[in-house]
């Protein structure tokens, strides 16, 4: 792991006034896409199971976005705005990316009032385990840009490695 820390930071006032004003759907899709990717490597189908068909939203404080989404039986689908959620988690961006590079954990950032979670307290501490319950540390190793690039890479794909000890 890295000796890299997000500094502390908050996105300007007048940015989030702007985002919020934004269509939300862009950024939500960008959001249930990403969880799609993570959902059965990283992300349990099973553990998520009670989050199926319920609403979720995620707010992001300082960035003015507010998403709205939910598990259904094909995956992460987000949802159009309105309507009273089951579960909303709300915190900034620097927070949001603590929580996801490991620097902090979500207990640390919801007595720090740094996290809020409103709505269905089964729902949230479903998602603050599965958050805890996450190898991180493969999740890194598999997505290095490195073994990304190796992957996407036919010419590695069709054989096999080749290893040599320095003899020609």
């Amino acid at each position: 792991m890295s000796s890299f820390r997000i500094p502390a930071f908050t996105l300007p006032a007048a940015l989030a006034r702007i985002a919020a004003r934004l269509p939300q759907r862009p950024p939500t899709l960008a959001l249930t896409t990403a969880l799609n990717l993570a959902l059965g490597r990283i992300l349990s189908r099973e553990d998520l199971e009670p989050l199926t068909g319920r609403h979720l939203r995620m707010r992001v404080r300082d960035a003015g976005l507010t998403l709205d989404f939910t598990l259904g039986p094909r995956g992460f689908v987000a949802l159009s705005g309105g309507g009273e959620p089951d579960l909303t988690l709300t915190a900034n961006v620097r927070d949001y990316m603590a929580l996801a590079l490991r620097e902090e954990d979500a207990d640390t950032l919801f007595f720090g009032r740094r996290l809020l979670m409103e709505g269905a307290t089964d729902l949230g501490l479903l998602v603050k385990n599965t958050l805890d319950a996450v190898d991180w540390d493969a999740l890194q190793t598999e997505y290095a840009p490195a073994n990304v690039l190796r992957r996407l890479n036919p010419l590695t794909r069709s054989r096999p490695q080749q290893h040599t000890l320095g003899i020609r």
